[in-house]
């Protein structure tokens, strides 16, 4: 048994291991570390520390890239083969994909809106001359067409997609609902699989504030200020937007509508959104976002096993709602396209029915492209916004994660199945120290 003396000690020295800290704490340690890199290596041309930076983001970024075929794939499976354990699935399910498409519509609405306020593209001395398409683009055939792969292997392999993998997920657990008791074996295994995946992913997740420093420090140090001058009210655009959604809409439907305390959500939010931020990848903080939806949200595991992961993958306001409908408005300043009514009904009905197109790790591209075909808008247009595409993505999937977990808060309160006291309960603050649902605690 230890004195209260040598506790009172040991309290500062837990305070100066990092370790130790809570994890929101460790981001924001790797942040202000990250921005100070990032200027010194700009300031100075300090080369080495440029390219290490560069190096450990994209180390992270990889490892995040890594989990996402097996993570997404099963958990779309298992999610929709536990579906039939809950009460009134397909009620949930149908009323889940409904809030999907109607908060999407509003933040599209948001971002034409903000558009035709900031005029984001009046005074851009930009050419498109210059300019290329991005490698990844997106049409509606390729879309329609692209759900489908060539082979079940292709989907794990980088010719395949985010979107073809939901499919297989999908049909797999619609079959395996349908075969019952004959399917047990194969969803067991799923399942292993998922956790297995999950706890990989866990282990990279830990490394955030890592990998928080190298992002940040690698965008600052390529990019600074002279890259964003031109594009300065486009940027200030889309994280107006974003952060209208964020702090706007989201709190007004979790008051009114689901009757929760806004920012009792966003505290309890908060790890998966800084992580998200960091990061840019809505898959990648999928565990963290499944984990404080149930955990910390109240949300029924059994329900955001479903939700979550359908969302992780389909729902974007940020990267395909906010985003492209500012962006079409820029490029279509830009190129002196006059836009009418028609033409922003197409952006809203694109970026609703579209959604699913943005998932992945390029959706925000496919998205973009996607809109500016839609419109008859040259693609060149989104060659000029990629440059700062990884400053704007933070914000975006930032916006991305923190609907993915209003929506299910929403459905399980209106069903009446959300644990209200999860919201009341004190938690202490999650640390990369903490391990994973079900793990068994290290001896300290």
């Amino acid at each position: 048994m230890s004195s209260p003396s040598s506790s009172t000690s040991a309290s500062p020295l837990r305070l100066l291991n990092p370790v130790r800290w809570p994890f929101g704490i460790q981001i924001l340690a790797g942040l202000v570390v990250g921005i100070a890199a990032g200027f010194i290596a700009r300031a100075w041309h300090v080369t080495w520390l440029a390219s290490t930076l560069s190096q450990v983001g994209g180390i992270f970024v990889q490892l995040l890239k890594l989990a996402v075929p097996p993570l997404v794939f099963t958990a779309v499976l298992v999610s929709v083969a536990g579906l039939r354990h809950v009460t009134n699935a397909a009620r949930l399910a149908g009323r889940t994909l409904l809030w999907f498409l109607g908060t999407s519509l509003i933040a599209v609405v948001v971002g034409i809106v903000l558009g035709l306020i900031t005029n984001p593209g009046r005074g851009v001395n930009l050419s498109l001359s210059g300019a290329k398409a991005p490698d990844t683009q997106g049409g509606w055939t390729d879309f329609l067409t692209g759900i489908i792969p060539k082979g079940a292997v292709d989907a794990f392999t980088t010719n395949g997609s985010v979107l073809q993998l939901v499919f297989l997920g999908a049909v797999l657990g619609i079959a395996a609902v349908q075969l019952g008791d004959a399917a047990k074996p194969f969803l067991t295994l799923a399942e292993s699989v998922l956790q297995l995946v999950q706890k990989a992913l866990w282990w990279v997740i830990r490394l955030a504030p890592i990998g928080t420093a190298g992002l940040i420090g690698k965008a600052i140090a390529s990019y600074g200020w002279n890259l964003l001058r031109p594009l300065a009210t486009f940027t200030v655009a889309v994280y107006a937007g974003c952060l209208i959604v964020l702090v706007v809409v989201y709190p007004v439907l979790l008051r009114l509508v689901g009757g929760v305390s806004p920012l009792r959500f966003y505290s309890r939010a908060w790890p998966a959104l800084e992580l998200a931020f960091v990061s840019r990848s809505s898959v990648g903080t999928m565990p963290l976002t499944q984990r404080m939806t149930t955990e910390r949200l109240g949300v029924p595991n059994e329900y955001a096993s479903f939700a979550v992961p359908f969302g992780a993958t389909t729902k974007m306001d940020g990267c395909a709602a906010v985003y492209p409908a500012l962006a079409a408005i820029f490029v279509a300043q830009i190129t002196g396209t006059h836009l009418g009514i028609r033409d922003y009904l197409l952006i809203a009905f694109v970026s609703v029915v579209g959604s699913a197109a943005t998932a992945g790790l390029t959706g925000a591209i496919v998205m973009l492209t996607l809109t500016l075909s839609t419109l008859g808008l040259p693609l060149a247009g989104a060659g000029l916004l990629l440059a700062i595409d990884p400053i704007l993505d933070m914000i975006r999937t930032a916006t991305n994660v923190a609907g993915q977990m209003v929506v299910p808060v929403l459905v399980a309160k209106r069903e009446g199945i959300l644990d209200e006291t999860a919201f009341t309960r004190k938690s202490a603050s999650l640390s990369a120290a903490e391990t994973m649902p079900g793990e068994v605690p290290a001896a300290a």
